[in-house]
């Protein structure tokens, strides 16, 4: 049994949603079997459960220091010294390939190149090593600035991001975004109705059409916020309305009592794994512009509405939807009643439109192209003489055949 290992980090739901999607794709191949591993979890899991809520606290309470923060770790040369502290970290990676034997591996985070670049100029020896960037658009440094064996990008757009910075034209992959199998394999039933918004419409459920308008509000937003948003929907009679509340039990509650008599149906869930069966299933979705969310709505052929943009690494992603007219910002309670509206009106005129631009991005299999991809490319790969040479910034490329970025 060939082994595969799959690199992760929970900071930001993307990397640990392409990693499951991708871990599900090499379970599928023969002979191959994938391990998915979270170094940081790993190694200092307290550390990294602090790390993460400070990292969510930071980007959802302060916007405009995390700008700041994560335009430094594009432009400055001094970023990548910052791994230095990662000694121990380092250490364990090298221990897990050692006693793995992977043919390949396959991170989901920056960092690990970094780390894995900095093996092998220890004289470490080991399988290929590919990058799965899970931005768009505007690609931090971080996710390019040292070597790898190939990039799998959302995007041609972000593939020609990657080339004009001098990363080889063959070394990048557009693969799409790898999003979980069951959006390549959607069964003909999760397509929603073509939507038309009734006349008249009867507060309670049963009166309304298989027809109406189906809104799922995703909350990953600060609590005031998400409940001005919940309020906002529920006063509306003209479509069914479904939110997920997370793990926030507190804030499903409250929401269930603003839905209670509300005008507008609604379906309160907490924390579900039915998020590509919901996103298939309604006409449009509404969150925030994380990598995970933009690119499922994408390939759920669901046309997404920002109602938040991280500064950095959500930027490109609503520049994605805009691009390719898909989608649109409605970050207020009244753009976003109003952007629905103007969604459905004209029998659907505009909805119809921004579903037809999804086919074009919408890349469902992506998972399962990175695989193929990536095993096809080992052999070669792994054929290479690793002779690092020094860098600019302080890294080495993994072999000749390998290139460094700067």
């Amino acid at each position: 049994m060939r082994k595969i290992l799959i690199l992760t980090a929970g900071f930001g739901e993307g990397h640990n949603s392409a990693a499951r999607a991708v871990q599900a794709a090499c379970n599928e191949q023969p002979g191959i079997e994938a391990e998915l591993v979270d170094l940081f979890a790993l190694r200092a899991p307290r550390l990294n459960h602090v790390s993460r809520r400070a990292y969510l606290r930071l980007i959802n309470t302060a916007p405009r220091i995390w700008r700041r923060l994560y335009r430094w770790l594009d432009q400055s040369r001094h970023a990548p010294g910052l791994f230095r502290a990662l000694a121990g970290h380092r250490r364990m990676l090298g221990r897990l390939i050692a006693e793995q034997q992977p043919v390949a591996i396959i991170s989901t985070y920056p960092v690990y190149a970094w780390l894995l670049n900095q093996l092998r100029r220890e004289g470490h020896f080991f399988c290929p090593h590919f990058t799965v960037v899970t931005d768009a658009l505007t690609i931090n440094s971080l996710w390019y600035g040292t070597a790898s064996a190939g990039w799998f990008v959302t995007d041609h757009d972000s593939a020609a991001f990657l080339r004009v910075r001098g990363v080889p034209a063959d070394r990048i992959h557009v693969s799409g975004f790898p999003v979980a199998l069951a959006f390549a394999d959607r069964p003909a039933h999760l397509n929603p109705p073509m939507p038309s918004i009734p006349e008249k419409c009867n507060v309670l459920r049963y009166t309304y059409p298989e027809t109406t308008p189906r809104v799922l509000f995703m909350i990953n937003t600060g609590r005031t916020r998400a409940l001005a948003i919940a309020r906002a929907l529920l006063a509306q009679p003209g479509w069914h309305l479904t939110i997920t509340a997370g793990r926030d039990e507190a804030l499903r509650r409250e929401l269930v009592a603003l839905a209670a008599g509300a005008p507008a149906p609604c379906t309160v869930l907490g924390w579900t794994d039915r998020i590509p069966e919901l996103l298939m299933t309604h006409h449009v979705v509404i969150s925030k512009a994380g990598g995970a969310t933009t690119q499922e709505s994408i390939n759920a052929l669901c046309p997404l509405l920002v109602s938040q943009i991280v500064p950095g690494q959500e930027e490109g992603n609503y520049e994605l939807i805009r691009r390719h007219d898909a989608g649109a910002l409605a970050e207020t309670p009244d753009a976003i009643v109003a952007t629905l509206q103007r969604l459905f009106a004209d029998d659907a005129a505009l909805w119809r439109h921004w579903r037809a631009n999804l086919r074009t991005l919408a890349r469902p299999a992506a998972a399962r192209t990175i695989v193929a991809t990536a095993l096809e490319q080992n052999n070669s790969v792994l054929g290479a003489t690793a002779t690092p040479p020094s860098s600019g910034r302080g890294e080495v490329a993994a072999s000749p055949e390998i290139p460094f970025v700067t």
